[in-house]
């Protein structure tokens, strides 16, 4: 589950009384992973004052590196990071009280920062020292292409989030990779907005959810519940997140997420359909760290 804010990062008002309702609905229907982020504007004020009494029933994600404070008059976009150790610490503090927690399960780097920055800083050191510290059980960073090369290399991170799904399968054979080598793997975008957009390959290709053949596939499932189950069938992923503002939405990908994985010949015919539409994972280049 993610919980985002008000604007910038999210143009609809979401009330009070509603983030509460999703926010305790989740913990009803057994979802016990939650990932949100300093720069997510209510978010993580939202969690501690909602579910902070229910704590112990949830993994806690958040981020570092992003801008502290709330900024609604920012232009759209990335606002500048800063992944210095004394950025990082206040960052985590921040959360902890935001939070109302005494450890973040988790602290993800945002917005994939070069390897160069993580050396010129000292990122690791200081994720370690806050681990050491007890207020961060675990560290790894939020990644893409091309960064995520380099970030598999780093042995101190614990985990990757990664944007992924059946729509979207570049990072699916580094996905496996990770898998292999025991990093975590969180998967954001898994219900690629229920295939409502039309994608791209790699060719320049428009394509669109009817070109796919995956309806013919999904049997009970919603549109979001199959791209859902697409997402955990997937070798490597440990867990997908999925943003919402609606109770409705999350009790129904709870429902499909109890219905489990994929069948292997479903899994399977899917990625040779996306195969054939030129829906496919990203070729590892030869000079590739991995």
């Amino acid at each position: 589950m993610e919980l985002r804010g008000e604007p910038h990062r999210n143009p609809r008002p979401l009330g009070e009384s509603v983030a509460a309702e999703v926010l305790n609905t989740v913990l009803d229907e057994g979802i016990n992973f939650i990932d949100t982020s300093v720069d997510y504007a209510l978010s993580e004020e939202r969690i501690g004052r909602h579910i902070g009494a229910r704590r112990d029933e949830y993994f806690l994600a958040s981020k570092a590196g992003c801008p502290l404070g709330f900024h609604p008059d920012a232009p759209p976009g990335p606002l500048p990071h800063d992944y210095s150790p004394a950025h990082i610490r206040a960052g985590v503090e921040q959360s902890l009280r935001r939070l109302r927690t005494d450890r973040l399960d988790l602290v993800q780097l945002h917005i994939s920062p070069a390897l160069q920055v993580l050396r010129r800083d000292g990122v690791v050191d200081t994720l370690t020292a806050l681990r050491e510290e007890g207020k961060v059980l675990a560290f790894g960073v939020s990644s893409t292409l091309p960064e995520i090369d380099d970030h598999l290399q780093i042995d101190e991170f614990s985990a990757f989030q990664v944007p992924f799904s059946a729509l979207e399968r570049d990072l699916e054979t580094r996905i496996q990779i990770a898998g292999e080598r025991g990093f975590g793997i969180i998967v954001r975008g898994g219900v690629a907005q229920a295939g409502k957009r039309e994608k791209t390959t790699a060719d320049g290709r428009p394509v669109t959810w009817a070109d796919t053949g995956l309806e013919e596939l999904r049997d009970r499932d919603s549109r979001q519940g199959f791209l859902l189950r697409y997402a955990i069938t997937t070798p490597g992923v440990t867990t997908v997140i999925a943003g919402t503002a609606d109770p409705d939405h999350v009790r129904e990908n709870a429902v499909a997420a109890r219905r489990g994985p994929l069948s292997a010949d479903v899994y399977a015919e899917a990625r040779r359909r996306l195969d054939d539409v030129g829906i496919t994972t990203a070729v590892i280049p030869a000079d590739s760290p991995v």
